[in-house]
């Protein structure tokens, strides 16, 4: 019963994100068109793998300490099939700039949302 609920936590936060994003686009179409378009493109497979991209952009949300995205990014690195192990490592990395508020957040929020999106 507790997986359940801790399941709805993290798929509960990228829906109030996916909503939010929603209302943005009504009242301002043409930048969200744009932002999405420039992330589409950073994301884009070139000479660094998408996994290793979302690796990336999970550590700086760790640093910037943006909740949202570092849920967000969390499943994009669970989506692109990164271990464990690896995004682990990437929170470590982000917690050698960010210090113990990213270490606290690799400890607490990015393993809940590991495995309530697993």
């Amino acid at each position: 019963m507790e997986n359940n609920h801790q399941t709805n936590e993290a798929k509960e936060a990228l829906l109030h994100y996916k909503h939010g994003m929603g209302v943005f686009e009504k009242h301002m179409p043409d930048v969200a068109h744009h932002f999405h378009q420039f992330t589409e493109v950073c994301f884009t497979e070139g000479k660094l793998t998408q996994k290793e991209k979302q690796l990336i952009a999970l550590g700086i949300s760790i640093v910037a300490q943006d909740e949202y995205c570092m849920i967000y990014h969390t499943k994009g690195c669970l989506d692109q099939g990164a271990t464990e192990e690896e995004v682990m490592e990437a929170c470590g990395v982000a917690a050698a700039f960010g210090g113990g508020a990213a270490l606290s957040q690799a400890v607490t929020l990015i393993q809940e949302s590991m495995r309530q999106l697993q």
